[in-house]
């Protein structure tokens, strides 16, 4: 997918991440939870509160809303695919809806509580990758939409002595007042490091709900394609209309792709860390 020139994007002073499905995989948990929250939705006053099919930015979206609003759950295939978070869900449930978001979340956090637990790197060689990042005086900072309880335990137990010390700021989802696809994740993360936000800051993730966050914030966003989705899907979901006009600035599709894009704007010689 053609996004950007890479000449045209800045080189990063700093360069914050998503947390799940992004530096990490938790995504058992998180569908286990979700699995969770799903039937409780008639009780919590969100079964009627759900996008209407007008509102949905895909077909496939308008499919998933009808899938739930039937059966109060997810559709098998998704959690077989894995390649949609807990947020991108929520984004396409409610859509604008912004109180029953939250709603969700809160339900979802209770539920995580049951699930959460294991965690592994998305792929080999990223603390290597962050240590030489942060030896070259780069700033780095995690954005989450976890709840801290849950990020603090699981920054602690990665690769059994924890990547706490690779972070020069964590700002997690109950630090604010919303969560992402609001930028205040983002600009809180800046604040904290008394850095204004312009496009020297890039923004690492894996969802829409990513993009959108980045672009409102005023930096760079690379989105990092984890779940392999192909051109034509990502054309749908970024389609840069008028109802959605968010994009990505560049796209990744592995950490040593990501290392490569570094290599070309930073005058840093990686170690090597078995990435491909």
């Amino acid at each position: 997918m053609n996004i950007v020139n890479p000449s045209a994007l800045t080189p990063p002073t700093v360069i914050l991440f998503d947390w799940h499905a992004t530096l990490v995989d938790t995504l058992d948990a998180m569908y286990h939870a979700v699995d969770e929250v799903i039937p409780k939705f008639g009780e919590l006053g969100l079964l009627e509160r759900l996008t209407a099919p007008e509102n949905s930015k895909t077909a496939e979206d308008r499919k998933l809303v009808a899938y739930v609003r039937k059966h109060q759950r997810l559709h098998p295939k998704i959690k077989i695919d894995k390649k949609i978070s807990r947020t991108d869900i929520f984004e396409v449930l409610f859509t604008n809806d912004d109180a029953a978001k939250k709603i969700a979340h809160a339900a979802f956090n209770k539920a995580y509580e049951n699930h959460f637990g294991e965690i592994h790197p998305m792929e080999e060689g990223i603390d290597t990758m962050l240590e030489t990042l942060q030896q070259e005086g780069v700033k780095l900072g995690v954005i989450t939409n976890r709840d801290r309880q849950f990020l603090r335990h699981e920054i602690d137990v990665i690769n059994v002595s924890g990547w706490g010390h690779l972070f020069d700021t964590v700002v997690c989802g109950d630090d604010v007042v919303n969560r992402k696809p609001s930028p205040d994740l983002l600009l809180t993360a800046l604040e904290w490091l008394n850095i204004e936000p312009d496009m020297s800051c890039w923004y690492v993730g894996d969802s829409t709900t990513d993009t959108i966050a980045a672009n409102d914030a005023g930096v760079t966003n690379i989105f990092y394609n984890g779940a392999n989705w192909d051109d034509e899907w990502l054309m749908k979901i970024f389609p840069r209309t008028t109802q959605h006009p968010h994009r990505p600035d560049s796209i990744v599709h592995s950490f040593g792709e990501f290392r490569r894009l570094l290599e070309s704007y930073l005058d840093i010689e990686f170690h090597d860390s078995g990435m491909q």
